[in-house]
Formats: structure tokens, C-alpha cells, sequence
């Protein structure tokens, strides 16, 4: 048996390292970090972590390092209560923030008609300030290797998993974690191996079930996204609202502007002189089918602009000033029926990447690292095969449903925020009933989306702990 559990983690995005991070705090556990890219650099602009997940921030201890790439701030009162909360703490010290406001901008003149308040706000980040916080806590402790793109994997019973990479090389770890994203190649093995073994007992049906769940999926939503200089828009437009809009002791509110199948949001970051611009389009009838093209690339402003023309002149400001969009193609990963097979298990977006209008990917990751930390760095988990795979059955009871659950609630969300409910038409509405409808369809969002304000992810850990005693 080895002294130590080796854990090789593929992937170094914001799930990965926080899983390390979460991990290093075991003296009996040693990690390895397979990154397939040949330097570490993180794709995307904004992400958003909402109290739930940044409870775990606070217990990795990651909390001061963050706050200072962010524009929120602490707010000083009764224990320097902050932004977020613990749902334990006494309601005297809940802060109910303006965080979300909407408008029906495919319009001429564009309609305010909704501020979503919650317990605590989105904490907006730019992607590679995130990511450079986890690396320079993480140091030197664990290497990560790059250019280590994971072809298959072998587990055989009381043996070492063979890691096989593209350049040919090769490793051995005793849990393998991938953490690998969409196209995650330990999903691939994972789940043609499951469909092997099913096929082989004549369970044809759940083998054909696992070989479909390989490959991501289109949503059907196109996004693109850009990060537009502050200045460049307050040039053309000092008094644009998204970066004049209220701000509650150091909150900021992020402008969310909704219309038929497609919708746009916009925030400052990276200290107010970022503004971080995210559009999306979608065609519904094209969800869960096969993306004509490459999932991510650049496009022209004039691809952006045919999208949204007859829209308000506040969204054309927005429009024109995105330079260089990059236009995504949002996929998703099939709800799967298992996170794990023997001594390994995904996380993140190769378990259940999702539509971003939860905004809620990177925080699931973050969930999924802290239980699996637990999990594997518990007294009980020796290093046994044994005690290993019952480790990572209980990270699949414990976050598998909640993070499907997840997944659905932002697949609804993209489709009310493309004003796509209840087979209503708010282009033939007006008045009274056009608002009335509009605060309706948001009271829905809300009700779908509190979860990651009101609850805590306590309840999981001790879920966790407690079947791991049981």
C-alpha cells in the first residue's frame, strides 16, 4: 500500500486547482496536475462566484487574495461582515443587495422592468486574475505538467491507473480526477468503458446511454463575449447605465438587457476600467444537435451587430464597442447516470458543463473540488481500492443531483432570459399587462435561482462526512 494516496488531476482550470488546493491540506495525500495545454493560460473574460460557493473560498482561505482582484469590497460593520454569509449566521448581518436589474431592450425605446435583490452578491472576476490567485497559492507544492493531453487510461483492480499521453508519455496515480472540460478525454474512457461492460452483459440499452454521453452537445445558444475598455464607452456615452448604475456599499449591479431569443449582460471588472460583455443568441430547435463549425473563434462586430439591430440605442452602444468579439458556441454534457467508475471520477465541466445563465459553472466546480477533497482526504479513504471507490461513490450520491438539478435550472434560465415562456408573445403586449408579464417571468427566475443565495454547501459536506462514518 503506498504512503501516500497519489491523486492525478487533468485539468488546470479553476476546478482542478481548487481540488489541489483543497487537497494539499491532507499530509497523507500527493498530487499531479496533467494540464494538455504547453502553458497555462485561461480562456474566457468574466466569472462569477455567488456566496454559496465563495463559503468554500473563505474555508480554503482564499478570500483576501480574491477580494483584491475584484470590485466588490468587504463591508465593515458587526464582525466585518462581508458580501457573503455563512446561513448560520445571525440574520441581523444578512445584506440584501441589488444585484441584478433587467430591461426589455428589442425595442425602440428599451423598458426597466425588474431589480433582482438577493442575500449577498455575484462576485465578478476576470477569468486569468482567478486563475493566477489559485497558482500562486498552490506555488511550488504540486508541478503541474503541461503539454500533457490525456489520450486514454487503464485501472486495473489493486494496481496503479496508467495515465497514456498524446506525446506518448506516460504516468501512475492511485485516483484519477478529470477536470478536463468539455471535451474531457477522461470522460471519453470512462464512459466507453462503462458501455463495454454493459454491452458485455447484454445491457444494451444503458451501453448505447453511456456511448451517447461522450460527446458535448450544442445548446442551441451562440454567445459572444468581449472586453470592452471602460473609456471607449464612456466616450460616446458618459451616462450609460452599466457603469453609472446604483452601487450599495461597493456592490455593483450587473445589467442584464432581455429580448426575443437573445439577451446580454454586462459588468465592470478588473478595478472599473473593464467592462465585461457577454451576448447571446439562440435557436432553440437547434438544441442538443451537432454545432456546424468551430466551437470557439473569432467574429466579425457585423456578425454581432445583424443580431440585435431594432434593439434600444443603449444595447447599440454596448454592440459597437465590442472590438474583436469572440463568438462561443455553448455546449453541454448530456445529464449523465454516474460521475465515476472504480477509481476515478469527473468534476466539473466534463461531468455536467451547463448553460452560463446561472452563472453558476464555476461555482459547481468549486462544490464538486471541496467534497472530492473531503472524500479522499478523510481517515477513512487508506489508500485501499476498497476505500477509494467508496469514497468516490459517496462524491457521486452527494453532488451528482445537485448539480444536475443545476444544470436544468440554467437551461431554463436561457430560455426566459430569450423571453421564451409559457408560449407568451410580449412583442403583441403592452402597458400594464407587457410589465405584469415581464415581473411574472422573473419571479420565476428568481424562485429557479435562490438557491445559490439562500443555501449552503454545508449541507454537502456533511452529507458526505456522514456517509463516510456511517
Amino acid at each position: 500500500m503506498p504512503t501516500k494516496l497519489r491523486v492525478g488531476i487533468c485539468g488546470c482550470g479553476i476546478g482542478g486547482l481548487v481540488l489541489a488546493i483543497a487537497l494539499s491540506r491532507y499530509r497523507d495525500v500527493e498530487v499531479s496536475i496533467f494540464e494538455a495545454a504547453t502553458k497555462l493560460a485561461e480562456v474566457g473574460a468574466g466569472v462569477g462566484v455567488f456566496p454559496r460557493p465563495w463559503e468554500i473560498i473563505q474555508k480554503l482561505g482564499l478570500e483576501d487574495e480574491l477580494l483584491r482582484v475584484t470590485e466588490v469590497k468587504r463591508r465593515e460593520g458587526p464582525g466585518k461582515f462581508y458580501h457573503v454569509w455563512s446561513t448560520r449566521t445571525s440574520l441581523d448581518f444578512v445584506l440584501v443587495v441589488r444585484t441584478f436589474s433587467y430591461r426589455k431592450s428589442d425595442c425602440a425605446e428599451g423598458i426597466d422592468f425588474y431589480t433582482l435583490f438577493t442575500q449577498g452578491t455575484l462576485i465578478s472576476f476576470h477569468r486569468a486574475d482567478f486563475q493566477q490567485v489559485l497558482l500562486r497559492r498552490l506555488g511550488s507544492q504540486y508541478k503541474i505538467h503541461c503539454g500533457k493531453r490525456l489520450r486514454a487510461y487503464t485501472q486495473r483492480h489493486n494496481g496503479p491507473i496508467k495515465l497514456w499521453f498524446e506525446d506518448g508519455s506516460a504516468a501512475t496515480c492511485d485516483v484519477l480526477i478529470g477536470a478536463d472540460g468539455l471535451k474531457s478525454a477522461v470522460r471519453k474512457t470512462l464512459m466507453t468503458e462503462k458501455a463495454q461492460l454493459a454491452q458485455s452483459e447484454g445491457r444494451r440499452a444503458e451501453a448505447a446511454d453511456y456511448l451517447a454521453s461522450i460527446e458535448a452537445l450544442w445548446s442551441g445558444t451562440v454567445s459572444y463575449r468581449a472586453v470592452i475598455p471602460t473609456e471607449a464607452i464612456r466616450s460616446r456615452c458618459p451616462n450609460h447605465r452599466v457603469f453609472t448604475q446604483p452601487v450599495q456599499v461597493g456592490f455593483l449591479l450587473t445589467s442584464y438587457y432581455l429580448g426575443k431569443n437573445a439577451h446580454i449582460v454586462a459588468y465592470p471588472i478588473s478595478g472599473g476600467k473593464m467592462i465585461n460583455f457577454a451576448a447571446f443568441v439562440a435557436r432553440h430547435e437547434k438544441e442538443n444537435t451537432k454545432f456546424d463549425g468551430p466551437w470557439f473563434a473569432p467574429a466579425e462586430k457585423e456578425e454581432l451587430a445583424k443580431h440585435f439591430r431594432g434593439w434600444e440605442p443603449e444595447v447599440q452602444m454596448l454592440v459597437n464597442s465590442a472590438d474583436q468579439p469572440l463568438r462561443w458556441a455553448i455546449h453541454t454534457v448530456k445529464p449523465l447516470s454516474t460521475f465515476v467508475d472504480g477509481r476515478v471520477a469527473i468534476m466539473g465541466d466534463a461531468a455536467h458543463a451547463m448553460h452560463p445563465t446561472q452563472g453558476s459553472g464555476a461555482g459547481q466546480s468549486i462544490e464538486d473540488a471541496y467534497v472530492l477533497a473531503t472524500v479522499l482526504g478523510h481517515p477513512s479513504t487508506d489508500g485501499s481500492c476498497a476505500s477509494i471507490q467508496r469514497a468516490l461513490k459517496i462524491f457521486d450520491i452527494v453532488r451528482r443531483p445537485r448539480a444536475l438539478d443545476v444544470s436544468e435550472g440554467s437551461r431554463l434560465n436561457g430560455q426566459y432570459f430569450g423571453l421564451k415562456y409559457k408560449g407568451v408573445d410580449f412583442s403583441s403586449l403592452q402597458g400594464e399587462i407587457l410589465q405584469n408579464k415581464l415581473v411574472e417571468l422573473m419571479e420565476t427566475v428568481k424562485r429557479n435561482w435562490a438557491w445559490t443565495w439562500s443555501t449552503s454547501p454545508d449541507d454537502a459536506y456533511e452529507e458526505a462526512i456522514q456517509l463516510l462514518e456511517s
